[in-house]
């Protein structure tokens, strides 16, 4: 029995916009070698979850033999891919980790246009995440934290933030939580 064997892994991390069409996308396995097929089981994938509800909650489908486990946020829909036999808990965690880890980046003005603006910083939290298909880190203040560190630009990092850019964001939270 390999040391990989006993450890979760993950097949892909896929970054979808609201018309099936990539944003980010990471493949960790060769469960699909050719471009080809990654983009038919991408637009599979679309298809079979593309009117579901999965805005509040995550939610876990069993999809071509695989455990998907995915997320939808304005533009942008989320999916963690692991084989049959994963545990969808551990594949949820990944999910949400990546999730809140990109809101947090993109200062919770995630959509397609804020993404792609912020592509970098959407690959790093990626890169952060995982690693050849194991799992790193699932906390998404770490993972972002270690992205805005890892920044191309220089900013600071989350938790070196001033006074005014902390009630900004604080605002922010309040104004969105009062109009939902």
């Amino acid at each position: 029995m390999a040391a990989t064997d006993s450890c979760p892994s993950i097949k892909n991390i896929l970054l979808l916009d609201s018309e099936g069409k990539r944003v980010a996308v990471k493949y960790y396995s060769d469960d699909w070698p050719t471009l080809s097929a990654k983009l038919a089981f991408e637009k599979s994938l679309f298809t079979k979850t593309q009117k579901t509800n999965a805005r509040t909650e995550a939610e876990i489908v069993m999809f071509d033999g695989y455990i998907v486990v995915y997320k939808f946020i304005q533009d942008l829909h989320f999916f963690v891919t692991g084989g049959d036999d994963e545990n969808e808990l551990i594949l949820s965690t990944v999910l949400q980790g990546f999730f809140d880890a990109v809101g947090l980046l993109l200062r919770n003005n995630v959509d397609k246009r804020t993404a792609l603006e912020n592509l970098d910083l959407v690959l790093l939290c990626l890169d952060e995440i995982i690693d050849g298909g194991i799992i790193l880190e699932t906390e998404a203040s770490i993972i972002a934290g270690k992205v805005a560190t890892h920044g191309l630009d220089g900013t600071a990092s989350l938790s070196e933030q001033t006074i005014s850019q902390a009630l900004a964001t604080a605002r922010e939270h309040l104004a969105r939580s009062l109009l939902k």
